[in-house]
């Protein structure tokens, strides 16, 4: 996992996922975007999830972790749809 962004990328914040509006049932993947701070473990930076709700401007993710369905509530600056 990259700890800084490449030159090119270098003070960017891509808005366009801040703003994406996600469904409830949609996959996504969790992609850590180093512009902001990331409240969740590394391990599932990658991994695969659905959207089970919403709270305030942040996502509910369920995925599986361990053999475990987790949910972790996570900025949508890090997440990416999955077609």
């Amino acid at each position: 996992m990259a700890r800084q962004k490449s030159p090119r990328e270098k003070g960017k914040v891509k808005m366009h996922r801040m703003f994406y509006k996600y469904q409830e049932g949609d996959n996504v993947t969790i992609v850590r975007d180093i512009s902001f701070a990331a409240n969740f473990p590394k391990r599932i930076n990658g991994k695969i999830g659905k959207i089970v709700g919403k709270r305030g401007k942040f996502y509910i993710i369920e995925l599986k972790d361990f053999n475990e369905i987790k949910h972790f509530i996570i900025n949508p600056a890090h997440l990416k749809a999955v077609k």
